[in-house]
């Protein structure tokens, strides 16, 4: 079990309120994904489940009971944040072992519980290591593996792979998938990448100023951003946007078309434009484009596409994959 319910749940530092009344649902086994720009609250909003923070209003349900005063020890939760907190002194073994054996737990039932977690996370040849003969994606399989013994109701993981480098941490939100695949248990993460959100999440929160701005499954909030600012945010490269007459042709304030719902053409098509910058990533290359009347946008092309710089091109939108916003910003269906 891992339902956890939030309740017009809010969060102020003095008169400063930064989490205005909200209300979550995250259903048991479910990996759901807080994201948004640095200062949107969801760091804040997973310490208040968490118990490390208090709510300023409203209620927090784990599994139906009210544990909004109740301490974070004994809300059945495990943490894993972006700093590994290892024990430098102790040994691999020793630090996934340690909250068993604070708990009391019997010798033979940490043995069982840490071999189990090592071979869940790959470690079982590094359990007599120490952490500083480990990579940094290594020491954070420890702190997961010693968040995993204590066989919590839910874990809950705080912004995980942010010291990791690029390669790392693609290898790393591989193995929490994995992992939440093979655990089965609910598992909350933070994160300001969009990316860790799109290829992790069953269900996504976006946030921004501490409003959920809308929640939906990696390919909903994709396909159907519910307004301007989910639009920008979900999507690598980012959408591209259009006002004033461009967006008047379709009947909205602003439109927005993805970066690969454009279609680069040497001959003709809806719009005329100079190429900037090109970036050639191997199968794909974003072509910079400046088009009057339009803006600067960003079109995916293939990979070989060859354009020189000031290059005059064409570009067509899929007309039916534009996104039609009104004056205030809301997505227009």
């Amino acid at each position: 079990m891992g339902r956890i319910t939030l309740q017009q749940v809010a969060k102020s530092f003095g008169t400063t309120e930064v989490i205005p009344p909200l209300d979550l649902e995250v259903n048991d086994g479910e990996f759901v994904v807080f994201v948004g720009p640095s200062g949107c609250g969801k760091s804040t909003l997973l310490r208040l489940i968490a118990g490390l923070e208090d709510v300023s209003g409203g209620t927090i349900l784990i599994d139906g009971e009210d544990v909004s005063n109740t301490p974070p020890a004994k809300r059945g939760l495990a943490m894993v944040f972006q700093s590994y907190a290892l024990y430098p002194h102790m040994s691999v073994r020793k630090n996934i072992a340690f909250p068993l054996k604070m708990a009391g737990v019997a010798k033979a039932d940490i043995k069982k519980k840490v071999e189990n977690a090592a071979q869940v996370l790959n470690l079982t040849e590094y359990l007599d290591r120490r952490p500083g003969q480990l990579s940094g994606g290594q020491r954070q399989r420890v702190a997961i593996g010693r968040s995993i013994v204590r066989e919590p109701e839910a874990f809950l993981f705080d912004e995980p792979l942010s010291n990791l480098d690029a390669a790392l941490r693609g290898n790393m939100r591989l193995e929490i998938s994995e992992l939440h695949q093979s655990l089965k248990t609910t598992m909350v993460y933070v994160t300001h990448d969009q990316v860790e959100a799109m290829t992790m999440a069953d269900k996504i929160v976006v946030l921004q100023k501490g409003v959920i701005e809308q929640v939906g499954s990696p390919l909903d909030l994709y396909r159907n951003p519910a307004n301007l600012f989910v639009a920008g945010f979900i999507g690598s490269p980012a959408m591209n946007f259009a006002s004033g007459a461009t967006a008047q042709e379709f009947d909205a304030t602003t439109i927005g078309f993805r970066p690969e719902h454009l279609k680069l053409s040497p001959e003709g098509g809806d719009w005329t434009g100079t190429v900037g910058v090109s970036e050639h990533l191997g199968s794909d290359t974003f072509v910079h484009v400046d088009i009057e009347g339009v803006g600067k946008v960003t079109a995916r092309a293939d990979g070989d596409i060859s354009l020189g710089y000031g290059d005059t091109v064409f570009l067509t939108p899929d007309r039916a994959r534009v996104h039609r916003f009104d004056v205030h910003g809301l997505a227009l269906r």
